[in-house]
C-alpha cells in the first residue's frame, strides 16, 4: 500500500470555490469573461454612438419642423391664426402648439391617419412649463415620449414644436437586440471552440497527471519494484512548458527506478547473507548444544559450574531459535511457496493457549470459540506459529494475573479473524507505529515491573542474581522478531495484522481470507482404441 500524501488530503471539488475548479474550466471561463468585457465595451459605445446620431438626426429634423412652424404662423403669411400643423412638410407624429399670453391657444399632433389630434391638460401644463430658448428637450406625454422645443416668433407668440421619439427607440432596441444576440453567439462558440482547444492543449499536463497519479500508486517501499510509467515523448519534448515539464518528470523517474533496483539489490545480498549466515550458524550451535549435554552426561560440576553449563545449554538453545526465526523471514522474503492445507483455527487457538497455560499459570488465559471450526486454507505450522507468538508477546509484556483472551470467528466475507487481547498495561503510543518492525522493542513501554528500569546506583546487582543472570534475562525477554514474523507469515496467506492499545486493552487482530474454492478437476480422458 502506498504511503499517504504528505501533502496531507485531497480536497474534493466545490464549484463555490474557484480553486478547486479545472485550469481548463478556469481557461474557458476567463475567455469568455474578456469575450464579455470586449462584447459589453463594444455594446455600450455602439449605443452611444448611435443614440448621439439619431438624437442629432432628430434635432435637424425638429429644427426644420420648428422654422417651417414658426414661418407658417406669421400674419402676412395668412396662417397667422389657423392650426400649425396645416403648414407644408410636417410629417406624422408632428406636435405643434402656439402659446399666447401664458395660455395654450391651439395645440395638437398629426396621427397615423393624417388626422389631427388633441393634447390633454396636462399635456398643455406639460408645454407651458417651456423656456423658448430653441434648446431641445424630451418630455413624455399622453401621446408618448417626444423631442420638443419652444420658439419664440417676432410676432410675440411662442410656437412648440415636437416630434416622437418612438422610432428613436426602436432603432436603439433593434441594436441592442442585434448585439445581444451576436454576442450570445459569440460567447457560445467561444466556449465550444474554446473547450475543444484547451483541452487539446492541456492534454500534455493530463498525461503528466496521469502518470504522476500511477506512479503515487505503485508499492515503492519494499521488494523489486518494475517502474515502467513514463510521459509519452509527445509531451516531454524540452521546447515548450509542458514539455519540459514531461522531460523532467521522465528524468526523475529514470533516477528513481535506478534508485530502487540498486536498493533492490542491496535488499536482496543482505537477505542471503542473514540466510547464508542463518544456515552456517546452524552447525555449530547443534555442535554446542551436543558437547553441552554430553558434559553434563560424562563429567562431575560444582553446583556453579553445573548452572554456567546450563546457561551456555539455555543460551545455545536461545540462539537456534533465533537462527530458525532468521531462516523463516529469509524463506518468507523469498516468497517460498506455502504448504497449503486446511488448517483449523479453532484448534490451533486451542493448543496454543493449552502450551501457554503450562509455561505462565499465573496469568488468566481464556477462549472465545465459535461453535462450528474455522476453517482456512494455509500452512499450518505456520499459521501456529503465528498464534504462538501472539500469545508469547502478551506472556512476556503483560504482569501475572493479566487476562488473555484468544478468540476466533468467521468474518462476514468468509474468511478468519484470529484476536488475542489483554488487559495490560498497553504499549507506548509512539511505538504502536513500529511494533511491527524487525528488532523493534519497547522495553521501557511494556515489560514486567520486575524488568523495567528503576532508579538504581551504577553497578548495582538485582537481589537473588548475578550481573550474568540479569544480562541473560534481558536477552532471553525478547528478541524482536516475534511480531515481524507474525505480520510476514499473514501477509504471505494474503492477510492483514493490525493492532490497536490503549492502557487496559491491547488487541492484536489477524485477518486471513476466505479459503479459494479449488479449480475444478477434468474428467480423465477415455482410453482410445
Amino acid at each position: 500500500m502506498p504511503a499517504p500524501s504528505a501533502a496531507g488530503p485531497v480536497r474534493g471539488r466545490d464549484w463555490r470555490d474557484p480553486s478547486t475548479w479545472h485550469l481548463r474550466t478556469r481557461l474557458v471561463l476567463v475567455a469568455m469573461g474578456l469575450l464579455v468585457a470586449i462584447c459589453g465595451a463594444v455594446g455600450v459605445f455602439s449605443y452611444v454612438s448611435m443614440d448621439a446620431f439619431l438624437t442629432r438626426q432628430l434635432d435637424e429634423q425638429l429644427a426644420a419642423a420648428s422654422h417651417r412652424s414658426s414661418e407658417f404662423g406669421r400674419p402676412e403669411s395668412g396662417g397667422g391664426r389657423g392650426d400649425l400643423l396645416e403648414a407644408r412638410g410636417q410629417g406624422i407624429g408632428t406636435l405643434n402648439a402656439r402659446v399666447r399670453n401664458g395660455s395654450v391657444v391651439s395645440a395638437g399632433f398629426l396621427a397615423g391617419d393624417a388626422s389631427r389630434g388633441g393634447l390633454s391638460d396636462d399635456d398643455e401644463a406639460v408645454l407651458l412649463e417651456l423656456t423658448p430658448n430653441n434648446e431641445p428637450v424630451n418630455r413624455t406625454l399622453s401621446a408618448g415620449d417626444y423631442r420638443l422645443t419652444a420658439v419664440r416668433a417676432p410676432y410675440g407668440d411662442t410656437i412648440v414644436t415636437g416630434l416622437p421619439l418612438e422610432e428613436k427607440h426602436n432603432t436603439l432596441a433593434s441594436l441592442v437586440g442585434t448585439l445581444g444576440l451576436v454576442s450570445a453567439g459569440g460567447l457560445l462558440l467561444i466556449g465550444l471552440v474554446g473547450t475543444a482547444v484547451i483541452r487539446r492543449t492541456m492534454q500534455p499536463l493530463e498525461q503528466l497527471s496521469e502518470v504522476a497519479t500511477k506512479v503515487s500508486r505503485l508499492p515503492l517501499d519494499a521488494g523489486e519494484v518494475a517502474l515502467g510509467e513514463r510521459v509519452p515523448a509527445s509531451a516531454a519534448h524540452p521546447g515548450t512548458e509542458v514539455g519540459s515539464v514531461g522531460y523532467a518528470l521522465n528524468q526523475m523517474l529514470d533516477n528513481v527506478a535506478s534508485a530502487l533496483k540498486v536498493r533492490h539489490e542491496s535488499e536482496m545480498k543482505v537477505r542471503q547473507f542473514v540466510a547464508d549466515a542463518s544456515h552456517e550458524l546452524r552447525t555449530p550451535l547443534t555442535a554446542i548444544r551436543g558437547y553441552t549435554e554430553l558434559m553434563r552426561m560424562t563429567e562431575h560440576f560444582t553446583p556453579d559450574g553445573e548452572k554456567s553449563l546450563a546457561r551456555v545449554q539455555s543460551q545455545s538453545e536461545r540462539m537456534t531459535a533465533l537462527v530458525e526465526d532468521l531462516l523463516l523471514l529469509a524463506r518468507l522474503d523469498e516468497g517460498q511457496p506455502l504448504k497449503l492445507t486446511d488448517v483449523d483455527l479453532t484448534q490451533l487457538a486451542i493448543e496454543s493457549v493449552t502450551d501457554e497455560k503450562v509455561m505462565a499459570p499465573d496469568r488468566v488465559w481464556q477462549l472465545e470459540l465459535p461453535d462450528e471450526p474455522v476453517i482456512v486454507r494455509g500452512d499450518a505450522a505456520q499459521l501456529h506459529q503465528v498464534i504462538a507468538n501472539l500469545l508469547s508477546n502478551a506472556r512476556k509484556h503483560t504482569d501475572a494475573g493479566t487476562k488473555v483472551v484468544t478468540g476466533v470467528r468467521r468474518s462476514a466475507g468468509g474468511g478468519a479473524v484470529v484476536t488475542v487481547t489483554d488487559d495490560g498495561a498497553g504499549i507506548a503510543p509512539e511505538f504502536v507505529a513500529k511494533v511491527f518492525a524487525r528488532f523493534a522493542r519497547a522495553d521501557a513501554a511494556r515489560t514486567n515491573p520486575a524488568d523495567r528500569p528503576g532508579p538504581r546506583r551504577a553497578g548495582a546487582r538485582p537481589a537473588g542474581g548475578t550481573a550474568v543472570d540479569t544480562a541473560v534475562e534481558t536477552a532471553e525477554s525478547t528478541s524482536g522478531l516475534g511480531l515481524s514474523i507474525v505480520q510476514s507469515i499473514v501477509q504471505a496467506h494474503g492477510g492483514t495484522v493490525d493492532v490497536t492499545s490503549r492502557p487496559g486493552r491491547t488487541e492484536f487482530t489477524v485477518r486471513l481470507p476466505a479459503p479459494r474454492p479449488a479449480p475444478p478437476q477434468r474428467a480423465p480422458a477415455a482410453p482410445s482404441r
